[in-house]
């Protein structure tokens, strides 16, 4: 990761300077400690104006917005998704997170706010960018299924305090390899409904659920 960090001292006078107040009147974007990740990435494969757009458009997708924006509901809508995955995938680690409180916003949200540009070393989380940029947002929840499919036999012998230690700080060394076979043995279909229908479902639910909640208190 040294290469990455050595790039560091670009972030506040390239990106997050000049881009972060262009797009946060039109996007409702909070600046956030991932943004600064994420444009590391862009700096070191594109130049200034390739990685400007690139950079907004990264804001725009739905997920991105959701989780710039903190947007709570929205983030925990993506959340409960991922979960029914998680228990479809791994049952036997979902059970010893719920046994242990763990709850996904503990590693998910820094893995999803900085691209795993944070948490993968840069080469790896290059990889995953570019699958991401043909998958979209489901890849990034398929690549932490993945990591935890990878972690799951160490996992599943800890407590919540060294899971979440775990979760937030991986290995400095991950197989890649390895890495991108668990990526690929995981299912995103359940119930045959894929990841863009349960996560609409889910949102349809909430919506439904205020909705009702907002009848009654008029009644």
């Amino acid at each position: 990761r040294a290469e990455f960090h050595r790039h560091k001292s670009d972030l506040y006078d390239v990106p997050l300077g000049p881009f972060s107040e262009e797009l946060k009147p039109s996007a409702g974007c909070v600046q956030v400690q991932g943004m600064s990740f994420i444009a590391a990435v862009l700096i070191l494969n594109l130049d200034t104006a390739d990685a400007f757009i690139a950079f907004a458009n990264l804001l725009n997708k739905p997920c991105q917005m959701a989780f710039f924006r903190v947007d709570h509901s929205l983030m925990l809508t993506y959340f409960a998704a991922f979960e029914v995955f998680f228990e479809e995938n791994l049952p036997k680690l979902f059970a010893h997170f719920k046994k242990n409180s763990l709850t996904p916003d503990i590693y998910l949200i820094d893995w999803i706010f900085t691209l795993y540009s944070k948490s993968l070393p840069l080469d790896l989380a290059c990889r995953v960018w570019d699958v991401f940029c043909r998958d979209n947002e489901e890849f990034l929840f398929r690549t932490a299924l993945g990591l935890l499919r990878l972690y799951q036999d160490v996992l599943t012998t800890m407590d919540f305090i060294h899971m979440a230690q775990f979760l937030t700080r991986l290995p400095d060394l991950i197989p890649a390899e390895q890495l991108f076979q668990h990526i690929s043995a995981v299912h995103m279909t359940s119930r045959n409904r894929k990841w863009a229908q349960v996560l609409q479902t889910l949102t349809e639910q909430k919506k439904s659920a205020a909705r009702q909640s907002g009848a009654e208190v008029l009644s």
